[in-house]
């Protein structure tokens, strides 16, 4: 199974993304892990790599089950860890062969173009404590089909 960590700047109430050329949606920057490497090490470095800058004390906001769907049938899966940040260290670039970078205030989350359960993970991260858990299950055009949710914060868990 695929894993994936990504990382989110929330900084002076607005969120630096990365709008990715194939589909112009918003996306926290990220991307695969590595073999051995752990998720905290996995987001740091794809968020560098994405940005040109270092995040300032990230944590764990949200871990995630991504499933496509066809027809009833799973034809695809693959874990998301999202980090958050409130601080960044450098430069970001404009554009790299991943997209355009863009600051955007906190608010545009609600209606940029971006994958559903994207929308929630990333809204919960900048607005609430604790984790979040979920499974977001889509089509292959990534039509959201089902959404599950959890939280906890201090041992604490919320069943949505």
């Amino acid at each position: 199974m695929q894993r994936i960590a990504n990382l989110l700047v929330y900084k002076n109430g607005q969120v630096l993304l990365l709008k990715k050329p194939r589909r112009n949606w918003y996306v926290a920057p990220g991307g695969k892990m590595e073999p051995g490497e752990s998720i905290f090490s996995a987001a740091v470095r794809e968020y560098t790599e994405e940005t040109n800058t270092t995040p300032i004390r990230p944590h764990l906001k949200g871990i995630y089950t991504m499933v496509i769907e066809e027809d009833g049938e799973r034809i695809d899966e693959w874990m998301l860890f999202t980090f958050i940040a409130r601080d960044l260290e450098g430069t970001p670039f404009k554009e790299t062969k991943e997209g355009v970078l863009e600051w955007h205030p906190v608010e545009e989350l609600e209606v940029l173009p971006m994958a559903e359960g994207d929308r929630t993970n990333l809204l919960f991260a900048v607005k609430e404590h604790g984790v979040q858990y979920g499974t977001f299950v889509y089509t292959p055009d990534f039509t959201l089909l089902k959404e599950t949710i959890q939280q906890s914060s201090e041992g604490e868990v919320t069943n949505g």
